[in-house]
């Protein structure tokens, strides 16, 4: 079979995961994050419907200051974002670090459009308004969600035929590809150790076409060549999705480029090659 023809197998086999309606909330998390900071929001409802916000304010901050910690969530920022706003004084500042007075909270309040919100009372109730904030972050997760069940099948794939792996390993913690890949830090999938060959294997999923899908297999062309020129290593991409429809060409690219390209279908092509390296 030639490598066209190979190809031509490779992409017609490409296949759309079957997801549920569970893939796209993940409620169970939006209700724990609410948990965690349900009384303080229950303590700020105190200020919805305030006229005179400054003088509630002080009167919130000299009861419990601690409230106000959780209110980048209030203009969707979580604090491990690390976003940052520039204040009234010309200075860029943490959006989490807003909270440490009575005037920065009051410059939070009114710069970020909250004042009128809370004043006029288009908010009733803060851990409600939140819980709709946190679901609408969630639909961050969906990528990851994919990526996820990707990696499952892939797994299920593996266990089947009784091959062992390692998950999530750091490039960093192989030297020899540390150091090829430089500043390149990558976290493989998947390690798959054979007798004379180690297998560090990246997956992914597309669902949707986008400027990324076709930006990605020349990122996958340049690790997989310096993957593959440290001896006793390979690189292994497995990736899916309707989303490389539109990105045929820069697929076939990589597909000529990189020695191992697997989907879902194709993926027991791979399998076979590692059973026999496992019995060399």
């Amino acid at each position: 079979m030639t490598q066209e023809e190979k190809f031509s197998v490779f992409f017609d086999n490409i296949t759309e995961i079957k997801i549920g309606l569970d893939y796209y909330t993940d409620f169970n998390k939006v209700i724990n994050n609410i948990k965690t900071i349900s009384l303080r929001l229950t303590q700020l409802n105190y200020l919805i419907g305030q006229k005179d916000m400054r003088k509630a304010v002080e009167e919130l901050w000299e009861e419990n200051p601690k409230v106000f910690s959780v209110m980048g969530i209030l203009v969707a920022v979580r604090k491990k974002q690390n976003k940052k706003a520039w204040g009234r004084d010309g200075s860029k500042r943490l959006v989490y670090n807003y909270f440490d007075c009575v005037d920065h909270i009051m410059e939070f309040i009114e710069d970020s459009g909250l004042l009128t919100v809370l004043q006029d009372k288009h908010i009733k109730n803060l851990v409600d308004y939140v819980f709709g904030v946190e679901t609408g972050l969630d639909t961050h997760g969906r990528k990851n969600r994919i990526g996820e069940i990707m990696a499952s099948k892939i797994a299920q794939q593996f266990d089947e035929a009784n091959i062992s792996y390692e998950r999530e390993v750091q490039s960093k913690k192989i030297p020899a590809i540390k150091l090829v890949l430089g500043k390149d830090s990558k976290r493989f999938d998947f390690v798959i150790s054979c007798p004379n060959k180690k297998y560090l294997v990246e997956v992914n999923y597309y669902g949707t076409q986008g400027s990324k899908v076709t930006e990605i297999p020349r990122s996958y062309m340049d690790v997989a060549k310096k993957i593959n020129s440290v001896k006793g290593f390979e690189f292994v991409w497995i990736t899916d999705g309707p989303g490389w429809e539109k990105a045929k060409e820069q697929l076939n690219e990589a597909y000529d480029e990189i020695p191992n390209v697997y989907n879902l279908k194709t993926l027991q092509d791979f399998i076979d090659k590692i059973l026999t390296n496992t019995k060399i």
